[in-house]
Formats: C-alpha cells, sequence, structure tokens
C-alpha cells in the first residue's frame, strides 16, 4: 500500500452511518437484556436527554448523562451487545452512508490513515472502525471498576471542541503530516471544530453547513462517489458550494445546539 503523508478524520453518526449509534443501540441493550421494561426505560432516557437540550443544557452534560444509564452495566455484556448491534444493523443496505464509506475505502487505498472521532463509545464504535480499516478511534470512554461501567467517563466526551483537541493530538504523534493536506468528513455543527483543523473539511449532506467552514465542499447523501474523486493530488470529493466570502462566526451557543449524543 502507498504510503501518505496526510489523514482523513470522519465522524460517525450521521456522517458514517446513517443512525444516531448510541440512541439506536440503547434501544436495542435494554430491549435485548430487559425486555419490555427495558424497552420503556429507554423512551423514558430519550425523552429526558431530548428535554435536557431543549433547556438548552450543554451538550457535553447531556453527553455524560447518557452515560450515566450504562451505571452497573458489565463492560464485557455491554461490548458483546455492541458487536451483536453491529453485526444485525449493518447487515442493512442502509447503515453505511454510501458516499462517506467510499471516501473512507479511496483514503485507504492511497494509504491514508483514516480516524473516527466520535461521541459514542467504543463498544460502538470500534465494531465500525475494524469493518472499514480504520486506523484509529478517538471517542468517548466511559469508566470501568472491576469490569462494570460507573456511568461516569474519563476525561471528557468527544464532541464539539473536544473534538478538536482530539485531532491535534493525533497529528502530534504525525510529525510529518501537515494539518493543511488532511481531510475530514462531519454532518453537524458540533463537528465544525474537527473540520477546521484540517486543510479539506467535506460536509456530508447539509448544503447549509458549508458555508460554515472556509474551503468545505458538501459531499451530498444518495449520489454515488465519481470514479475520479480520487487523483494523485488527494480526495476531490464533493461539490464546492458558493458562499459570502467571510465564513459566518462560530458560536459557543451554536456548537452547544443539537441532539444530546453525535
Amino acid at each position: 500500500m502507498v504510503q501518505s503523508d496526510r489523514l482523513a478524520f470522519s465522524d460517525l453518526d450521521e456522517t458514517l452511518i446513517d443512525c444516531k449509534s448510541m440512541f439506536d443501540f440503547l434501544d436495542f441493550y435494554l430491549g435485548d437484556r430487559y425486555g419490555a421494561s427495558g424497552v420503556r426505560r429507554a423512551a423514558r432516557v430519550r425523552a429526558e436527554l431530548v428535554a435536557l437540550a431543549a433547556a438548552g443544557t450543554p451538550r457535553e452534560q447531556a453527553n455524560r448523562a447518557y452515560y450515566r444509564v450504562w451505571a452497573g452495566e458489565r463492560e464485557e455484556s455491554v461490548r458483546a451487545a455492541g458487536r451483536a448491534w453491529f453485526a444485525q444493523r449493518s447487515r442493512s443496505a442502509g447503515f453505511y452512508i454510501a458516499a462517506t464509506r467510499e471516501a473512507l475505502t479511496r483514503h485507504r487505498a492511497a494509504g491514508d490513515p483514516v480516524v473516527l472521532v466520535s461521541g459514542s463509545f467504543p463498544a460502538l464504535v470500534e465494531p465500525v472502525a475494524r469493518d472499514i480499516g480504520a486506523a484509529h478511534v478517538v471517542c468517548s470512554r466511559p469508566e470501568v471498576h472491576r469490569g462494570v461501567f460507573t456511568g461516569e467517563l474519563v476525561g471528557e466526551p468527544v464532541i464539539g471542541e473536544e473534538k478538536r483537541r482530539a485531532v491535534r493530538a493525533l497529528l502530534r504523534a504525525y510529525p510529518h503530516v501537515d494539518p493543511a493536506d488532511c481531510y475530514g468528513y462531519g454532518d453537524h455543527v458540533s463537528d465544525l471544530p474537527m473540520l477546521t483543523e484540517v486543510g479539506h473539511p467535506v460536509v456530508v449532506g447539509d448544503p447549509d453547513l458549508v458555508d460554515r467552514v472556509p474551503g468545505a465542499r458538501l459531499l451530498p447523501v444518495g449520489r454515488p462517489l465519481p470514479p475520479d474523486a480520487l487523483t494523485a493530488d488527494g480526495l476531490t470529493a464533493g461539490e464546492p458550494v458558493a458562499r459570502e466570502p467571510v465564513a459566518r462566526e462560530l458560536t459557543a451557543g451554536a456548537l452547544a445546539a443539537g441532539a444530546a449524543a453525535r
């Protein structure tokens, strides 16, 4: 395989896979393990997290509230369920967003290490990473004590500004790589800190988000990636979008907006 001097960073939920993994897995796990009472509990958790977001709760706090639901569950049981969840869901033709998966496949063929950056957790992100051949996973890490989740996180949830810090930290491990040569894929305002750290940001599916990132291209969902998208000079995925010369300011409020999980 050809060695590359660039990395390709990608968000997970609704960028590479067509679901919100944390919520989808919550339904899967609690329903399978606890039956009807688990289904009701999952619905309550969803409603509570939606209410937190509607009340303006910072997304980092809402993300931590999600992980508190896992307190008392055995790590290995959750990881095993994560593998089962992935095996079931990935059989669906619509599980992956085809254009993003194809773009990342072409990055790998060019020798670019692929990095998944997500607020989701290893039980869900790692099966996807193995399947697509990602070189690195940077995600939220639930705290474990004696094999059991405590309900807390080790460090910060990997959302918003933490994605920027994650990109910078990983790039320090590749001192020969220029961030201006790297690619980033995201679909949501919470991905902007990651996208603005690389020279080739690609917005998946949301034309309105493109003009928030200088130099960004749009990767439309539902269309195949052109055969010539990968060239000797790099991935030319997506379409340039006309925008005003100056991108709109990224505010803390905008970064906090949206669903609790990303």
